[in-house]
């Protein structure tokens, strides 16, 4: 199955996204509520019970994250909102995970959640919006990635409380 680690915004902060324009253009497809999250680690195709085992008990303190200040484009076609506060969490989960799955990334941690996947120029109004949220994060989850002909659908599998 694949899969990957993340933390999944609340609902408080869900809701300030959705707030945010999403202007129409061709080749910019807005990411839905149900797909924003911040991946810890890509996995993936994975057996679950593997992550789960080398993921119970996780042992990092409850963090904070804290989102923006700003929109940005990440890699020429993304525009996401830039997350800070998760790198000892995903340094954890990567070190927890490193024998499962795909090996893990050489490059480093870049928090952030995606708004928009682009296939042609990014439309200037989406880039450099203000936002600033930040909530407490106490979970990390193992998500399954369903792929589907119009974008990926997720399902959590399972959660895990943050200890330490």
């Amino acid at each position: 199955m694949r899969c990957f680690v993340a933390v999944l915004p609340p609902p408080e902060v869900s809701d300030v996204l959705a707030r945010l324009d999403r202007p129409t253009a061709p080749g910019v497809r807005w990411t839905h509520p149900d797909q924003w999250h911040v991946t810890l680690r890509f996995l993936g195709e994975v057996d679950p019970s593997e992550v789960a085992t080398a993921l119970v008990g996780l042992n990092s303190e409850a963090v904070v994250a804290v989102m923006g200040p700003a929109t940005i484009v990440l890699g020429g076609h993304t525009v996401v909102v830039p997350v800070s506060g998760l790198n000892g969490l995903a340094a954890s989960v990567v070190a927890r995970t490193a024998s499962v799955g795909e090996p893990p990334e050489d490059r480093p941690f870049v928090g952030h959640l995606t708004l928009a996947r682009l296939r042609s120029p990014v439309p200037p109004e989406s880039v450099g919006v203000p936002l600033a949220a930040e909530f407490p994060v106490g979970e990390a989850c193992l998500v399954a990635s369903h792929l589907l002909p119009d974008g990926a659908a997720y399902e959590v599998l399972e959660r895990f409380p943050l200890i330490g």
